[in-house]
This record gives C-alpha cells, structure tokens and sequence, in this order.
C-alpha cells in the first residue's frame, strides 16, 4: 500500500491523529499530524487503534477492505480534492463512499466512520509521503547521479 499506516495511530480521548515514536514504560510517545506537531505520551489506559489494522466492513461477510487500500483508492480517484468534508451530510458521505468502494456495507458502516474516513484521508494525505511519489524521486535522484557520475 502506498501509504505506509503502519506508525500512524488514532488515540481515544485525544482528537486527531498522531505518529508513534517510541514506547515507554507507562505509554507510548505518540506526536500529532497537525502543521506544528507536538510530543505527548498516550498512557497505557487509552485505546490505541492503529490505522494499518483498521479495515471497512463489505457485503461480503469474510471480507474487509483495509484501511491504507481504501485511501489509495481516495488517491487514485480524488487526489487531494475530495467532494466532501466530514461535515457533510449522511447521503453526500454515503455516495462518497460508495464512489471509492461500492460494496460497502451499509448496514454495519456508520455516517460517524464515514466522517472519520474523510478526516483521517486529509490528514494522512497532507502529512504521510505517499510511497509512489518517494519511489519516482529517489529513482530521479539516481539518475541524476548517474548523468553526472557519465558526464565526468
């Protein structure tokens, strides 16, 4: 997946999203995805949902659709202009959803996880590399080096 979820955490009783930098005795150092991140520790007694494990319901009943797939999919259609914001309604979130992933299940997905996924895909949008454009840049960077290491 191209987005890499796997260090990033939604925490309960803390708004947002945060990036985990190292476990301590008590918790985990976590630091918020916002324009001015801030360290904080999570205590043991808050749940910790890391976005890699999280997977939207299907009408299939053995089948979930992980998380990272899901934003891809928001990536590859939308990019970084998404029809709809987290205060939009139950019907424009429902037909957002079912743009990206038609089988959804509609019974068992809530307009509050449909809010969250618009939420969290603009925040990991802005602030995780997304991996497509890492790999392209380091692959410009060696053939830069390449041309200049020819050139001499």
């Amino acid at each position: 997946m191209p987005f890499d979820l796997r260090e990033i955490a939604s925490i309960s009783g803390m708004p947002g999203l945060y990036k985990i930098i190292a476990p301590t005795r008590n918790g985990i150092i976590v630091e918020s995805l916002a324009d001015k991140p801030v360290r904080s520790v999570a205590q043991a007694r808050n749940r910790v949902s890391i976005l890699h494990e999280i997977s939207m319901y299907t009408n299939d009943e053995e089948h979930t659709v992980p998380l990272a797939e899901i934003f891809d999919r928001i990536r590859n259609q939308y990019g970084d202009n998404l029809p709809v914001s987290a205060k939009s309604s139950t019907q424009e979130l429902g037909a957002f959803v079912e743009s990206v992933l038609p089988d959804y299940d509609q019974d068992r997905v809530y307009a509050s996880d449909m809010k969250k996924l618009v939420q969290w895909y603009q925040l990991v949008n802005q602030f995780v590399p997304y991996a497509e454009e890492a790999a392209a840049s380091s692959a410009d960077t060696a053939e830069e080096k390449e041309d200049t290491a020819s050139a001499e």
